[in-house]
Order: structure tokens, then C-alpha cells, then sequence
């Protein structure tokens, strides 16, 4: 069953759309927890970081390579930023396609919830 993250890959859904290329698509979460709250997934439909395998491990690197290039463009390399990849529904992920979140832009407390 197509995620609604499938579905912003395909164009059927708007996003803000803030970085994408062959691998991996960037964008503003509506319902940012930050100031700065982006989400990057990769285009491959990949449900949680369970199913990651070896052959993954490229992908995932270019995610969080994608995730310092934004930040550094968006002003919030310097200052500090968090990266999160929640896992399963105790691990909060809500949507179940990998993507990692992006967040900056204000100092952020420990832990986190």
C-alpha cells in the first residue's frame, strides 16, 4: 500500500520540496518540531530500518550527506542540528517509509522525549 511518502515521490501530493536527485527527495515536514524540520527519505520504498540489508549502506550514507549539505545551505551547520531516524511505532515512526528528520534552527534539549 502506497505511503503518503510514495505518494509525494510521485507527485500526487505537494510538499516543499527542498532538495532531489536519483537517490533520495527533501522536504519541509508540515508539522515541524523545529524551526528547521526537514524530511529526507530515499525514493526506494524501504519501511523501517529493520529491513535495511548491506546493500543499503550507500543509500544511507548519501542520506545523512544530503541531510549536512541542507543544513549547511539552510544556515544550521554552523549552530548545530539533529538528525533522527525513528524506528517502528515505540520508536516513534509514524510513516513507514525510512526517512530521516532534520532538525534545527534552535537549541535542542536532551533527551529528547
Amino acid at each position: 500500500m502506497p505511503t503518503i511518502f510514495s505518494k509525494i515521490i510521485s507527485g500526487e501530493i505537494p510538499a516543499d520540496i527542498v532538495y532531489q536527485d536519483e537517490q533520495v527527495l527533501a522536504f519541509r515536514d508540515i508539522a515541524p518540531q523545529a524551526p528547521t524540520h526537514i524530511l529526507i527519505i530515499p525514493k526506494e520504498e524501504i519501511a523501517t530500518a529493520n529491513d535495511l540489508t548491506e546493500q543499503h549502506e550507500p543509500l544511507i550514507g548519501h542520506l545523512v550527506l544530503v541531510a549536512a549539505r541542507i543544513a549547511q545551505q539552510l544556515g544550521i551547520a554552523q549552530g548545530g542540528y539533529r538528525l533522527v531516524m525513528n524506528c517502528n511505532r515505540d520508536g516513534g515512526q509514524e510513516v513507514y517509509h525510512l526517512h530521516l528528520h532534520l532538525l534545527g534552527g534552535r537549541k535542542l534539549a536532551w533527551p529528547p522525549g
